[in-house]
């Protein structure tokens, strides 16, 4: 069993910074906030959904229909196979494979790690 205290912490800290830059007219900054989140979050199926959610709200904001049906599709993904399996640093956007792994950023590696030695 994990530890999410960290993890969920650090999301909720990119949220706030989606929310902010979306909110200032930033929206590549509130993409990459958004997609930060999923990225650290994404093993935990609470955070995982809530990041899909928030994306698909930010896509319903500026109108981006692709967007908007590919958050649909991962919102309903995100439920079912979290616990399963999860594509690691996929960024969560339609525009990235539903099922495409990626390399994972430094910085957001170190706060998965740091999640990984709290489970221990």
């Amino acid at each position: 069993m994990t530890n999410a205290s960290g993890v969920t912490g650090a999301v909720r800290g990119f949220l706030r910074t989606a929310d902010e830059a979306r909110r200032a007219g930033r929206l590549e900054a509130a993409w990459a906030a958004l997609e930060a989140a999923h990225i650290v979050g994404q093993r935990h199926t609470g955070l995982h959904i809530r990041s899909h959610v928030e994306m698909l709200g930010l896509a319903s904001q500026v109108g981006d229909r692709r967007e908007i049906v590919g958050q649909i599709a991962r919102i309903a993904g995100a439920a079912i196979a979290t616990w399963v399996w999860v594509p690691d640093g996929n960024t969560g956007r339609a525009s990235m494979s539903a099922f495409a792994s990626a390399p994972i950023p430094e910085d957001l590696a170190a706060l998965r790690r740091a999640d990984a030695s709290v489970a221990e």
